[in-house]
């Protein structure tokens, strides 16, 4: 790859980011494309994250991604959000234009689309979420405007478990209770998909996963992930050995990734290409 002085930079905005394959998606999707872009990893402490963005926009920037755990914190730093952005209440992506910020969230409909080519259909199905951060309301409005039919919301801290569920308190039922509660396990009695949205499981943290009382769940509920390094992680082996589908975190990556890659270029997304990049760096 060669980078010029002209070339766009784009980039990864989070903490840490030693297991991102983000750069690696990306970057092949622009040498696909022959476009003249580079996609760069910026590992950014929190309390650095203002001044990294006025950084981001003197040195010319074309946008960012946004992951953990700035997606909401980011929100004071922006010129405008769109409708995605504002549904979820979180950004993952950044355009610079014309001098200003303006934030989206391709995070929602990059895990329904996944879902969907995974054969998976929500539709008047009932989700357990796992995690009560930025990604768990993408998750959240993801699957209301895929016509869920309820979703519970389980997290260690109950306030934020309800915090997360009030933020989706018109139409369909959404409740946030501890994932240690009488409420919980009555919610995957009746789950038909189960999604960790929390980074339990991912590199470097193996051994991790979240706290459920798998007896109760149905044999049938589908086990979702959005960790994907390790492609498999130990929620999803825990699904697996009990006789779960499975789905990792991979696809969603792609396909929000594919949304963000459209919004800064203007150029349809190379899906085949950047899916190629991810299953080779996963060693699939």
């Amino acid at each position: 790859m060669n980078i010029f002085a002209k070339t766009k930079k784009v980039g990864l905005l989070g903490w840490p980011l030693g297991h991102s394959l983000s750069p690696i998606m990306h970057n092949a999707a622009f040498a696909a494309c022959g476009l003249d872009y580079v996609y760069l990893p910026l590992a950014t402490p929190p309390e650095l994250l203002g001044d990294a963005i006025a950084g981001l926009k003197a040195l010319g920037f074309a946008g960012v991604n946004i992951t953990i755990p700035h997606k909401v914190a980011i929100l004071n730093y922006l010129d405008a959000i769109d409708e995605s952005a504002q549904l979820v209440g979180a950004v993952n992506t950044i355009q610079f234009k014309d001098g200003r910020l303006i934030g989206h969230n391709t995070d929602a409909g990059g895990y329904v689309g996944a879902l969907r080519l995974a054969g998976v259909d929500v539709t008047g199905k009932h989700a357990v979420i796992l995690g009560a951060g930025g990604a768990a309301r993408a998750v959240i409005a993801g699957l209301i405007g895929a016509n869920i039919a309820s979703v519970t919301v389980g997290a260690r801290d109950l306030e934020k478990a309800a915090a997360i569920a009030a933020l989706f308190s018109v139409g369909t039922p959404v409740s946030g209770v501890r994932w240690d509660s009488q409420a919980f396990s009555a919610a995957l009695l009746k789950a038909n998909i189960i999604i960790n949205t929390t980074p339990l499981g991912m590199y470097p943290d193996l051994l991790s996963q979240p706290p459920i009382p798998w007896e109760v769940v149905p044999l049938s509920a589908v086990i979702s992930d959005l960790v994907y390094n390790p492609s498999m992680t130990p929620f999803m082996t825990e699904g697996v050995r009990r006789g779960h589908m499975v789905v990792g975190g991979e696809g969603m990556l792609l396909e929000q990734g594919a949304l963000a890659f459209e919004l800064w270029t203007g150029c349809e997304a190379p899906r085949d290409v950047m899916r190629q990049a991810l299953l080779s760096s996963l060693g699939k």
